[in-house]
């Protein structure tokens, strides 16, 4: 039973953050290299995006940031330590992408992870800040947090939706640049997201479902091996 729960969590997209802790540490990695841990004061956010970020250090020192400065980071959920259930898709994960450069001990812990990524919206292409929600399976297929997304009634505990919440849209990279997908364009979506694995392509034929789409990404980057 433990190995079929840690199967289903490790397919699993991490929940969407909506709040930080102001006590846990935060990891911030910057633009130039450096990096900062310490405690956040304050996530200024407009319309879903974040706006500016401020940062106590382990000195005591004040840091005043723009998304633009940060190339990554790790931060803690409010009452994370808490949290049942939204923990336990990310904490119980046992099989990690080869390749894959998200700190597995910190997302253990709880953490969510950020970083600035190249993102088209509409006919421009420019650099957000995105929490990637499958920080396990992400090195062929990176999904991110779409803060515009509408969705469907979902229970929240603490800083994450745990339950329902069934975003309409996500964006997602497999290329250079990430781009938004729709639930309502899924049915034509995956043949594209897929191509270069003609078999999962048929096996999803006619059957694909948005809501399993962490587990067909999942899939992806652990079954088709010749990619």
């Amino acid at each position: 039973m433990f190995f079929t729960a840690a199967t289903v969590a490790a397919q699993s997209f991490a929940p969407a953050l909506n709040g930080t802790s102001h006590s846990k540490t935060s990891y911030v990695t910057l633009t130039d290299g450096k990096t900062i841990e310490g405690t956040i004061k304050d996530l200024d956010r407009k319309k879903g995006l974040i706006e500016e970020l401020k940062i106590v250090d382990l000195s005591g020192k004040k840091h005043k940031l723009k998304p633009e400065d940060v190339k990554y980071m790790y931060l803690p959920p409010t009452n994370f330590a808490k949290l049942s259930s939204a923990a336990d898709q990310i904490t119980t994960v046992n099989k990690w992408d080869d390749g894959n450069s998200v700190d597995k001990d910190i997302i253990s812990k709880g953490y969510v992870y950020f970083e600035m990524i190249p993102v088209k919206i509409k006919k421009k292409t420019r650099p957000m800040l995105m929490q990637l929600l499958n920080p396990s399976f992400n090195s062929k297929i990176q999904v991110y947090d779409d803060p515009f997304a509408k969705e469907t009634m979902s229970v929240g505990v603490g800083a994450l939706d745990v339950a329902g919440g069934d975003k309409k849209s996500y964006y997602i990279k497999y290329g250079e640049v990430a781009y938004r997908i729709y639930k309502k364009n899924y049915d034509e979506e995956y043949k594209l997201i897929f191509k270069d694995c003609p078999e999962l392509v048929e096996k999803l034929d006619a059957k694909a479902k948005w809501t399993d789409l962490a587990k067909h990404i999942y899939e992806f980057s652990n079954s088709c091996n010749n990619i």
